[in-house]
């Protein structure tokens, strides 16, 4: 009897049944089908943050009544609360990212990550700034040493060390490796920015939506759920138009890309 396994059989693991999700977690870990996902992203990511920002920017800032306690000021948490959570989510996002590309050594995941990095610091940043200058006249102060604010600006720090590491390396691997460990030691720092307020008694306000409520007038709901998802739509773009520079960089000799090129030089 012929025992020999032939060409498709070989080629079949992903069909044994604890693998039948490889094929969707690993379909776009080719930097080829990531570039062509990226590519057909980029755009409407870009009209749907457009989309998004003009009505929430509107709401938030002309049509929605003034607060009670703060005034005029409040407004600023348009911008602020958006920024907090996506330099977040983008960390963790990040994490996951490097995770992956430690445990399965997948390019496209490390490339995912560092196209994230940048993105997620504006948003650090933008959240420091909007909350200094929202302190200033709530507190009286533009900054205070307490929980919230010290593990914000440690994420900030965090995104810094990861795009200083990843330039400091001069082998690709290494540096991809260097940054997905720093990521990964930085989750530890989320948990600690998200339960501050809860952990220890701060001058930071307590969460202003929690799950089956918030504390906000509808108009004022409506313009930040709209802004917050602005800023998700605008990270994605951002991401994705990184990331196709990142693999036209990694992978300038590849054929494929090379004929892309060629076939939008055409088309030009």
């Amino acid at each position: 009897m012929d025992t020999r396994i032939s060409a498709p059989m070989a080629l079949a693991p992903a069909r044994r049944p604890g693998l039948r999700w490889a094929p969707w977690i690993f379909h776009f870990a080719s930097p080829m089908r990531l570039h062509a996902l990226a590519g057909r992203l980029v755009g409407p990511l870009r009209a749907l943050a457009a989309l998004l920002l003009l009505p929430g920017l509107w709401l938030g800032f002309v049509a929605s009544p003034a607060d009670a306690v703060q005034g005029e000021g409040y407004r600023l948490i348009y911008l602020h609360v958006p920024a907090a959570w996506m330099s977040m989510f983008v960390y963790a996002l990040m994490a996951l990212w490097g995770g992956v590309g430690l445990v399965w050594n997948t390019r496209s995941s490390f490339m995912m990550a560092h196209a994230l990095a940048p993105s997620g610091a504006l948003m650090a940043l933008l959240s420091l700034v909007t909350g200094a200058f929202w302190g200033q006249p709530m507190w009286g102060t533009w900054w205070v040493w307490d929980a919230r604010l010290g593990s914000s600006l440690l994420l900030f720090f965090l995104y810094l060390g990861y795009l200083a590491l990843l330039q400091a390396h001069e082998g690709r691997e290494r540096a991809d490796r260097a940054c997905a460990v720093l990521a990964l030691l930085g989750v530890l720092n989320l948990p600690v920015i998200y339960f501050s307020v809860q952990w220890w008694n701060t001058l930071h306000q307590g969460a202003t939506i929690a799950p089956g409520k918030a504390a906000m007038a509808p108009s004022m709901l409506a313009a930040l759920l709209l802004m917050c998802a602005a800023a998700w739509a605008w990270t994605a773009a951002s991401a994705f138009a990184r990331v196709l520079l990142i693999i036209a960089e990694r992978q300038a000799q590849a054929r494929w890309l090379q004929a892309e090129q060629d076939a939008a030089g055409e088309h030009a």
